[in-house]
């Protein structure tokens, strides 16, 4: 009951017609490192929300990130959308893209964890936001470091991965994992191949973990960016139905990991 009665207050938040939603820069630190997020929220709404920490794909924090920030404000959430890479770090283009990301996601995976971390704690010392109900979503390159995060033993309710890197150096740290996983994966996905995706599943099988795997038919990576582009025989394409329905399901998966305990 508790559930459908959070659904229902999200639903009644974001169709008010005194809704606004504030998005600003702020800068944080990891180390001595200067990070620049986005955070979003809905001014409107009086006390503390649950918090969604948003992960950027391999070309850095943008705009398509800072829009699924203004998104899940919109649904009433305190969206904060961080910078894994640092300040004035945006690669342009493939090539320096998966040169930079390649930092990220070698066999030492402490720097994506770490980055993460502090985009997290962050979020949880805003005061608009409830540091017991917290989550993490990442797109692509940002799913990786979201799973990552999850697997360092990082307090979320929910971790969601859209169309992102499964793999780990070392599956065994699925044992820290303190929440619910969602991984939202393209059926043809050629980035992520059938061997990776065994593992995982063998991963969150073996550390017991509360897991959920959604596959979208004739999807391949990227599927919810529109920047994609359109001919899915590059690898790499949007898709209208899958991106919708991957919402949906995130949707529904955070009312559930949000109710009031």
């Amino acid at each position: 009951m508790k559930k459908y009665l959070f659904a229902a207050m999200m639903v009644f938040a974001a169709q008010s017609a005194l809704a606004g939603v504030v998005g600003k820069t702020v800068e944080y630190r990891q180390g001595d490192t200067v990070l620049e997020g986005y955070l979003a929220y809905n001014d409107s709404i009086k006390g503390k929300r649950p918090g969604v920490l948003v992960i950027h794909e391999w070309t850095g924090l943008g705009a398509y990130e800072r829009k699924r920030a203004d998104q899940l404000a919109k649904l009433g959430y305190v969206a904060f959308a961080a910078d894994i890479y640092g300040k004035g770090v945006r690669p342009a283009g493939p090539e320096p893209a998966a040169k930079e990301a390649a930092k990220y996601r070698g066999s030492d995976r402490s720097l994506i964890r770490a980055r993460g971390a502090a985009g997290l704690g962050k979020l949880a010392s805003l005061p608009q936001v409830d540091p017991e109900r917290l989550a993490v979503i990442g797109y692509c390159f940002g799913g990786t470091a979201a799973l990552e995060l999850a697997r360092s033993g990082a307090k979320l309710r929910g971790t969601v991965s859209f169309h992102g890197g499964l793999n780990t150096p070392d599956p065994t740290d699925a044992k820290n994992i303190r929440g619910k996983v969602l991984v939202l994966h393209g059926a043809d996905d050629p980035n992520v191949k059938p061997a990776e995706v065994d593992a995982f599943q063998k991963e969150m099988r073996q550390a017991k973990v509360d897991w959920q795997m959604v596959y979208y038919g004739g999807a391949v990576h990227s599927f919810s960016n529109p920047k994609s582009g359109n001919d899915p025989s590059k690898g790499a394409a949007y898709d209208e139905k899958a991106d919708r329905r991957s919402w949906e399901a995130m949707k529904q998966f955070f009312a559930e990991i949000f109710a009031t305990r």
